[in-house]
């Protein structure tokens, strides 16, 4: 790629936000690059994904690659496997983006639609094989695909946990909450659960017995096996190491650990933008937030561009 190569706006991730983005711009036709890491995306190990109309069911992949198909149409939008390294704001001339493959761009506009870091935790056999599949962070992602199973709610959050006895009704009439040792207050919370029909069970999860990622068996530490076959168990996140280093050398503020935008997606510094899951939390995140932001981003930009 011409590394002197230049574009109205460049597209840092090409999920649902950044693609979304990408079409949102191309239609105001404005020339965009996208820069898509060539390692496997946050969603991989997702089997579909859901609620986007016209789209129910589409695998990641099988999203991605429609979205090129629409984008190429139009001709404007550059994809770049490659992982950004660096972005340099030019005191208000743009921004110069270096890519790892040496790859050098400038751009009046960035996007940061990288998602975050699933913290997965250490020491837990049968994890990963399950995370997204019947370990979950979010029933409405793919609760319907895991629907008339036994359930558990895995936290240390009292308030969250005492959510266990009704608040996943919609899709499991039998849902248990599992708390760490040390959860203030599991007495009064384990026999409030007790009387609505739920219960809580303390310890460690140390495995997770399986059958090609479908749970059947949480064993903890001291060799309690309960026979459980969907956990949901929001994950700790953290910013990919890109937003980091724009957090430390630029100032990029950010909010309980999130990229703090406006309702343009705007973030802290002028010119750039951030859409999809860097900017919410837990609940916050997935396909359709992810579209809504891209798609505002895109707008914010080329109004800015007619101002």
């Amino acid at each position: 790629m011409n590394p002197t190569a230049q574009y109205d706006t460049v597209i840092i991730g090409g999920g649902p936000a950044g693609l979304t983005a990408a079409l949102t711009l191309t239609r105001y036709r404005q020339r965009s690059l996208v820069v898509e890491s060539p390692a496997p995306p946050r969603n991989a190990a997702s089997r579909g994904v859901h609620g986007l109309i016209g789209l129910e069911g589409a695998t990641p992949d099988e999203l991605r690659s429609r979205a090129w198909e629409e984008l190429d149409r139009y001709g404007l939008a550059t994809r770049l496997d490659a992982t950004v390294g660096e972005i340099t704001p030019l005191n208000g001339d743009g921004f110069r983006v270096r890519a790892d493959d040496g790859t050098t761009v400038w751009a009046r506009n960035v996007i940061l639609a990288t998602g975050v870091i699933d913290q997965h935790p250490d020491g837990v056999e049968g994890f990963a094989a399950c995370w997204g599949r019947t370990v979950i962070h979010c029933p409405f992602c793919i609760g319907e695909e895991n629907a008339d199973r036994t359930w558990a709610l895995v936290a240390d959050d009292p308030q969250y946990l005492g959510m266990a006895a009704t608040a996943f009704r919609a899709w499991t009439g039998d849902t248990i909450a599992i708390a760490p040792p040390s959860l203030p207050g599991a007495d009064e919370l384990r026999r409030s659960l007790r009387e609505q029909g739920s219960d809580l069970v303390q310890g460690e999860i140390t495995r997770l017995h399986h059958t090609d990622g479908d749970l059947h068996t949480v064993e903890l530490a001291d060799g309690t096996l309960l026979k459980r076959q969907t956990l949901l168990w929001p994950q700790p996140q953290r910013q990919v190491p890109l937003v980091e280093r724009l957090v430390a050398e630029h100032g990029l503020a950010l909010s309980d650990g999130y990229v703090t935008v406006d309702d343009g997606c705007r973030t802290s510094i002028p010119g750039l933008y951030a859409a999809g899951d860097l900017t919410g939390k837990t609940w916050e995140q997935g396909a359709v937030p992810a579209v809504t932001a891209g798609s505002a981003a895109a707008d914010a930009i080329h109004f800015a561009h007619l101002a």
